[in-house]
């Protein structure tokens, strides 16, 4: 019998994402999780009270994985360090809880996992790259400025498409999100919508398509997050760092 040849199974299989890729992977699937409770709460008395149960003990193992991928780096620990590990260790507790309580609770205790992920992942990104000191493969894809603002935007949930009398339009919460970039990002690879899966805007209105990172989104905006900013040019501004959430949505 002729055994069948392993070589390219042995080169053919995806590396493991890192620590900081996981954790943006986790901010996009609470970003689907609250979008999923959001259009469980807008179908009224009728929707499955328990349907979210299996989805929160789903992101609870999920963190508590993306903890364990952050200890296994061993890294020199610092307050920085432990208090996101803390974080995300409240993150986890709270995802757990909320499969005991009912839809309009359970979307209140994951409602800020998103963005709280993402400024974990920051930090985490930020220690990493201060304790190690060492240089990265360079990632498939490079991206601008305005492509990284576009790209953090989308990880915390901030970013929804829709469409009217057949013009696209891009909606942001924090800092703006234009739709060429959005189409970039999309040509790239690194972003895409997922029809109707986003709450809509207002009561009784059409459901909106959320943009969501695609993993080689995940990845190149971690690569970016991960490597020491980049000079700035004489006469330029440096690149504002992810300040908190505002309250006021905009549209573009």
């Amino acid at each position: 019998m002729t055994t069948p040849p392993t070589d390219g199974l042995l080169f053919d299989m995806a590396a493991p994402p890192t620590p900081v890729e996981r954790l943006l992977l986790l901010a996009d699937q609470y970003v689907g999780h609250n979008d999923t409770l959001d259009r469980l709460l807008r179908a009224g008395p009728q929707a499955e009270p328990d349907a979210h149960i299996a989805s929160a003990q789903r992101l609870a193992s999920a963190t508590r994985t993306a903890i364990k991928a952050v200890t296994d780096e061993r890294l020199y620990e610092s307050h920085e360090l432990s208090d996101a590990l803390v974080r995300l260790q409240q993150l986890a507790f709270l995802s757990s809880t909320s499969a005991d309580h009912r839809l309009p609770m359970a979307r209140t205790l994951t409602a800020l996992a998103p963005e709280a992920t993402m400024g974990y992942a920051d930090r985490i990104a930020r220690e990493m790259r201060h304790r190690r000191r060492s240089t990265t493969d360079t990632p498939d894809h490079k991206v601008t400025a305005t492509q990284h603002t576009a790209l953090w935007e989308i990880a915390c949930g901030h970013v929804v498409a829709t469409s009217s009398l057949g013009r696209q339009y891009v909606h942001y919460r924090d800092e703006h999100v234009l739709i060429g970039t959005l189409r970039s990002l999309e040509a790239n690879g690194l972003a895409e919508r997922v029809p109707n899966s986003a709450p809509s805007a207002y009561v009784g209105g059409p459901l909106q398509d959320r943009v969501r990172l695609t993993t080689a989104g995940a990845t190149a905006l971690a690569a970016a997050i991960s490597r020491p900013p980049a000079t700035s040019a004489p006469g330029t501004t440096p690149a504002p760092a992810h300040a908190a959430a505002k309250t006021a949505t905009r549209s573009r």
